[in-house]
């Protein structure tokens, strides 16, 4: 069989993705704070890049010849091709002509702006706070033990978990410090005095013993409903409590509010990180009887290309090294704009998105929460002609403020319910204020069950069942009924 070499031509369709597409849709999901970096990161890598200092207006200025196509997006998914013809011939000014590159752009030119230059208030700034490791450390520095019941310390306190409880075994840290487990439980026992109390535990009940101790209350009956009625106290069966240990409930009940004000997790405290104010993308302003928005640029550096190079091209001889100067100072320029132009499309992508959820959640701003609509991307997608995984991107960690508060854009999308009056279908969010409404306004001596607040919400027109109530009310973290009883005793003991 011969071999021989044949030509065929075959069209055929393909999706590709420009640079230039695949950097805007990069952008497009960063935070405010990602964003930031990734613009100090390009204002450090790239030398033609730099930030606008003064308030004047910026006259356009960068280079027109690259022996490229050059593609931009328009809106995303909606790519517009303009083609710069560059010779890359000859020296200076003449055949790299900064005006004429950035001409092509569009009136907006390759500058992004932001309405003022005040940096964040000292008072604003997030100071860094103790963690539980440094807060034990610092007080077994102060406690009077030897160099090798220091070094066990460090090891207990190294081993404890994010809530203060031990998570290795007295035998594991002995091997560990080559010593006898007489010598940690020693130690162990130092370490546990410290603050916060309860601290470097091994479980629940030696927390609550250890804590009970240190507030000089651990007497026998205490001592005994923490060693042996854990889960009776959990579901607040306080008569079988009293039943088992011969006692009053009354006498049960005091000790209840003694426990109820104790930590069950000591470590958590010192162990979360402060929370720091949200710095929002967009803000909704009310203008009469409608609602502005508004993009924040505040923070955001204003970028242009550097003049600096059009002068060192000007002065630039003929040679390969010449050649290889205004090959770096192109492809540099290339990146800037490139740049410059995707953070301009984000801005106006989110400003888009932003004024279309305003739109269909007006009732929301105007009357609050139980009159949010429900929403999902395809809505919004369509309204703003996008795709939905591009309005996908642009509400993920995106915030913006209104006059009922500080929402992530993605707080405005949910499924409905639908409604039994013959109207609207109800937002999950506006059922989930409505159970917790409901929760907040019972008897806490008779608290109200999944099946009797699916009652109540389907007498005001929501069509929910029981174990979707259930659901909802897990996820906003509610106990049960049965664990949401409290006794007039109990509370008079602020248990």
């Amino acid at each position: 069989m011969a071999l021989e070499l044949k030509q065929n031509l075959k069209l055929a369709q393909q999706l590709i993705m420009t640079p230039q597409l695949q950097q805007a849709i990069k952008l497009l999901q960063l935070s405010r704070l990602e964003l930031q970096e990734m613009i100090n990161q390009e204002l450090e890598q790239n030398p033609l890049l730099e930030e606008q200092q003064d308030d004047n207006t910026l006259e356009l200025e960068p280079p027109a010849e690259l022996d490229t196509v050059v593609t931009l997006e328009g809106e995303l998914g909606k790519p517009l091709e303009r083609t710069c013809e560059i010779t890359g011939e000859g020296d200076g000014r003449t055949d790299f002509d900064w005006d004429n590159y950035l001409e092509d752009y569009g009136p907006l030119g390759v500058s992004y702006e932001r309405h003022d230059e005040e940096g964040t208030p000292w008072e604003n700034m997030v100071s860094k706070s103790p963690t539980l490791y440094d807060h034990l450390m610092w007080q077994l520095r102060l406690s009077p033990l030897n160099e090798r019941e220091m070094r066990i310390g460090e090891q207990i306190i190294g081993n404890l978990d994010p809530n203060g409880y031990l998570a290795a075994t007295i035998e594991e840290i002995a091997e560990q410090e080559a010593v006898e487990p007489r010598e940690v439980e020693a130690v162990l026992s130092v370490v546990q005095d410290f603050d916060p109390p309860g601290i470097a535990a091994r479980d629940l009940k030696e927390c609550l013993l250890i804590q009970a101790r240190q507030l000089g209350v651990c007497d026998t009956v205490m001592e005994r409903i923490i060693t042996n009625h854990l889960k009776d106290l959990e579901l607040k069966n306080y008569k079988a409590i009293a039943a088992k240990l011969k006692i009053s409930v009354e006498d049960v009940m005091k000790v209840v509010g003694i426990i109820s004000g104790m930590d069950p997790k000591p470590g958590s405290r010192l162990g979360e990180e402060r929370a720091q104010t949200i710095i929002p993308d967009v803000y909704v302003v009310k203008s009469g009887d409608d609602y502005k928005v508004v993009l924040n640029d505040d923070g955001l550096p204003r970028l242009r290309i550097s003049n600096f190079y059009r002068e060192l091209m000007a002065g630039m001889g003929g040679g390969a090294s010449a050649d290889t100067g205004r090959k770096y100072v192109k492809e540099k320029v290339q990146s800037a704009t490139w740049l410059i132009k995707s953070i301009e499309q984000r801005q106006k992508t989110i400003l888009k998105v932003a004024q279309s959820i305003v739109g269909f959640q007006k009732e929301f701003l105007d009357k609050g929460v139980r009159h949010l609509k429900p929403l999902v991307l395809r809505d919004v997608a369509a309204d703003v002609e996008m795709h939905e995984s591009t309005v996908s991107r642009v509400v993920t960690n995106k915030y913006i403020q209104t006059p009922r508060g500080v929402f992530e854009l993605k707080y405005f999308f949910g499924s409905g319910l639908s409604s039994t009056m013959g109207g609207e279908a109800v937002a999950s969010k506006s059922v989930k204020e409505d159970i917790r409404r409901l929760i907040s306004e019972e008897d806490p001596a008779h608290p109200l069950s999944d099946s009797e607040i699916a009652k109540r919400l389907k007498a005001s027109g929501i069509d929910i069942a029981r174990r979707t109530v259930a659901k909802y009310r897990e996820m906003m973290n509610i106990l049960p009924s049965a664990r949401r009883r409290r006794y007039p005793l109990e509370t008079k003991n602020g248990g």
